[in-house]
C-alpha cells in the first residue's frame, strides 16, 4: 500500500499536458475486440483502469502491447468469451466488453462489475438494450451470461441517458444485422469519441452527441490508429486545485467546450480564465468567492466526476454554497474526511450545505473513491500544515503521474510505501 504526504500552502505555477480521457479509452479498448486487425491507441493514460482493461483483453486472448505511451491491441487470436471475476470486480468499465464480446462470439459471460463505491450503478439498462438486439440473458451465481444466434438491429429507448449503456449498445450494434436506433442516448463527449473510433474502423454510426444515435450494421471492421480526446475530468481537477491553492496554471491539450460548465463556475468564484486553442490558463491570487448553487447533471450539465473537487473548493470560499448530487446517491463519502481538515459541511440526502472557512488544516485522511481522493489531495495542497492521504490506489485508477504533475507546478507532494 502507498500514501501521499503533502505539505500544503504552496501556490501552483507552470504548465502541464492533459492525458487522453480515461472514459474514452476504456470503451475504445473494448471496441478492439470487434476486429481481427490491430488497433493503435495513441497517448493512452498510464492509469490502473486502463491496465486492468488491458489485462482483461489479454485473458480473452488478445495481444496487448505498450509502445512509447501508446497501446496496440491485436485481437486476431481472441478465443475466450468469459471476463474474469477478479478483474471485473476491480473495473466497472469491464461491462463495456459485454457488447463487443457478444458481437464477436455470440456469447459472453461476465461477473457483475465493480469500480468505485459511489452508489448503485445497475446494469439493467445495458441488459434491456441487449435483449432488444436479440440477446438472451441469464444470471447465475454472480455472473451475467449472454447468448444469441444473431444480433439484429432494433429501436432502443433508454429509461435514462446512461453513458455506459449508450456506449455498450453502440459496441453491440455496429455489426448487427440492420439498423439500430438508440433514443434518449447520453450526449457526453466520450460518446462522440467512441463514434469517431468506430467509424475509423469502418462502422456506420451517426448522431453521437445528440439524444438519438443511429447505427447501420456492417459485416466487419478493420484496424486503425486513433488519438482519443483529452480528459476533461483531469483538466477540471487541476483547474480546481489551482483555484484552491492560488497561482497561475496552464493546461495544454484540453478542450474548453467540454468543461464549459466548470469554467462558468470558476469565473463565478473570481478566477481569471484565458482560452487559446487547446490551452486553458487559470489565474487566481485571492480567496475565491462562493458559488451559491451547483447541481450535477448529465452532459452538458455540471459533471458528477467533478462534484467532490468543486465541493472542496467551496469549503474555503467566502460565503455559503449548496451542492446537489443528482446522479449517484452515495457520492459524499469524502465529506467526513474534509471535516477532519476543518471544513464546515452538512450532508442531507443528496445535498451538501457548505459554509466556507478561511483555510483547511493538515490532517490524515482516507480516499474512498477516485474523485473524492483527488478532492482530498487538492484540499491538502491548499491546507496549512502537513497531510497524509491514504488509500491512493483509488486515485491511481484515473490520474496518471498525478504527483509528478503536481510537483511540476510547485506542489509539495510525495508518494511513499506503507
Amino acid at each position: 500500500m502507498e500514501k501521499y504526504i503533502i505539505n500544503g500552502g504552496n501556490k501552483l505555477y507552470g504548465s502541464i499536458e492533459i492525458q487522453s480521457a480515461k472514459n474514452s479509452v476504456l470503451p475504445i479498448l473494448a471496441a478492439t475486440v470487434l476486429t481481427d486487425d490491430k488497433v493503435k491507441i495513441l497517448n493512452a493514460p498510464n492509469i490502473t483502469d486502463v491496465k486492468n482493461m488491458a489485462k482483461i483483453l489479454s485473458k480473452l486472448g488478445c495481444d496487448v502491447m505498450y509502445e512509447n505511451g501508446n497501446i496496440i491491441v491485436d485481437s486476431s487470436r481472441a478465443d475466450c468469451y468469459e471476463i474474469p471475476r477478479q478483474l471485473a470486480h476491480e473495473l466497472r468499465s469491464s461491462v463495456f466488453l459485454l457488447g463487443s464480446v457478444i458481437s464477436r462470439f455470440h456469447t459472453a459471460k461476465i461477473a457483475y462489475p465493480g469500480g468505485c463505491d459511489i452508489g448503485l450503478r445497475p446494469v439493467d439498462l445495458h441488459l434491456a438494450g441487449l435483449k432488444r438486439l436479440g440477446v438472451e440473458i441469464d444470471e447465475e451465481k454472480g455472473y451475467i451470461i449472454c447468448k444469441c444466434e444473431k444480433l439484429k438491429g432494433n429501436e432502443i429507448m433508454l429509461d435514462c441517458p446512461s453513458v455506459g449503456a449508450t456506449e455498450n449498445l453502440m459496441l453491440a450494434a455496429v455489426k448487427a444485422e440492420g439498423a439500430t436506433v438508440i433514443k434518449n442516448a447520453a450526449r457526453e463527449p466520450e460518446i462522440e469519441d467512441l463514434q469517431r473510433l468506430l467509424n475509423c474502423m469502418g462502422a456506420k454510426v451517426r448522431g453521437a452527441g445528440s439524444g438519438t444515435i443511429v447505427i447501420e450494421g456492417v459485416r466487419e471492421l478493420h484496424g486503425c490508429e486513433f488519438l482519443p480526446i483529452p480528459d476533461r475530468i483531469e483538466a477540471g481537477t487541476f483547474l480546481i486545485a489551482a483555484a484552491m491553492c492560488g497561482g497561475e496554471v496552464e493546461l495544454n491539450r484540453v478542450c474548453a467546450e467540454n468543461i464549459s460548465s466548470l469554467l462558468h463556475k470558476l469565473r463565478e468564484n473570481g478566477c481569471k480564465i484565458y482560452l487559446n486553442n487547446d490551452k486553458i490558463i487559470l489565474e487566481n491570487h485571492k480567496r475565491p468567492t462562493s458559488v451559491k448553487s451547483i447541481e450535477t447533471q448529465p452532459y452538458p450539465g455540471f459533471p458528477t466526476d467533478l462534484q467532490a473537487q468543486i465541493t472542496a473548493l467551496c469549503c474555503i470560499c467566502r460565503g455559503q454554497s449548496i451542492i446537489t448530487e443528482n446522479l449517484f446517491e452515495t457520492r459524499f463519502k469524502y465529506v467526513p474526511e474534509l471535516r477532519k481538515m476543518g471544513a464546515d459541511v452538512t450532508v442531507i440526502n443528496r445535498n451538501a450545505f457548505v459554509r466556507g472557512v478561511e483555510r483547511f488544516n493538515g490532517a490524515t485522511v482516507i480516499a474512498h473513491d477516485l474523485r473524492g481522493g483527488a478532492a482530498l489531495v487538492s484540499a491538502a495542497l491548499a491546507a496549512e500544515g502537513r497531510s497524509e492521504v491514504l488509500n491512493i490506489s483509488h486515485i491511481d485508477r484515473g490520474y496518471g503521474s498525478f504527483e509528478y504533475k503536481l510537483r511540476s507546478l510547485g506542489g509539495d507532494i510525495v508518494r511513499i510505501s506503507i
